[in-house]
């Protein structure tokens, strides 16, 4: 299977079918979940999918793990290439390396603004001409209001789309039916696209749920899911 052809197929086409054609450039996209549901495997098999159609990434970790990071993308398109017979798969891979940078910042010690700061610079004086960032692991339900608007300005500033996954931080958070922790609806207003993962044992898939989008509340089935073998998102 050529590149062409597993655009096409992928599941992703499908994800983006869910929320409305896609997240779209000055959103702000949310997965959410419990800790160790999926959502770095998740949002990274997003930015490879980004990188094989020859959009450009940038993913920003605070996890303080940067090789972590970088393995999951080994991973992620190590599984695609081999699920698809992916042609070449080698050199595609070498190829959407120059397409994807990976950044680390500590939540607690770098403000938001020194991290959009850091971010202009890279697009702007670096020539990378991103097309979406990736906030791996950031703090939101615990962060301030505020920064959460910065961010959403900074993404329609620079017509990037932006995806964050956030696990609660607090004990006692209370999760409704989908996945989605109380502590994520004051945020809701600025939440452009909204996805709860949660694992069904009955099914053993990790069951994706479109909770918000694009202004609608409505919940529904995401039609795809997150394979927890392969941690690809699958039909």
């Amino acid at each position: 299977m050529d590149i062409k052809e597993l655009n096409s197929v992928s599941p992703l086409r499908v994800f983006e079918e869910s929320i409305n054609g896609g997240l779209g450039k000055g959103n702000l996209g949310v997965i959410v979940s419990r800790h160790g549901v999926g959502k770095t495997a998740c949002l990274v098999h997003l930015a490879t999918d980004k990188l094989f159609k020859g959009e450009s990434v940038i993913h920003v970790s605070f996890s303080g793990n940067v090789e972590h990071v970088i393995n999951w993308y080994k991973e992620v398109f190590k599984e695609i290439a081999e699920l698809s017979s992916l042609d070449d798969a080698t050199l595609v891979y070498n190829s959407i390396l120059a397409n994807r940078v990976v950044m680390n910042f500590s939540q607690d010690q770098v403000p938001v603004k020194k991290v959009l700061q850091s971010l202009e610079s890279l697009i702007n004086q670096g020539s990378f001409k991103a097309d979406a960032v990736l906030f791996d692991g950031y703090k939101l339900t615990t962060a301030d209001e505020d920064d959460i608007l910065e961010i959403k300005e900074f993404a329609k500033k620079m017509n990037l789309e932006v995806w964050f996954s956030v696990s609660p931080q607090r004990p006692d958070v209370v999760y409704d039916e989908y996945g989605v922790p109380n502590t994520i609806l004051k945020y809701y207003d600025l939440i452009d696209v909204l996805v709860a993962l949660r694992y069904d044992e009955k099914i053993d898939k990790v069951v994706m749920t479109v909770v918000r989008s694009h202004h609608e509340n409505v919940p529904k089935p995401m039609k795809v899911n997150l394979d927890p073998r392969t941690m690809l998102i699958s039909k």
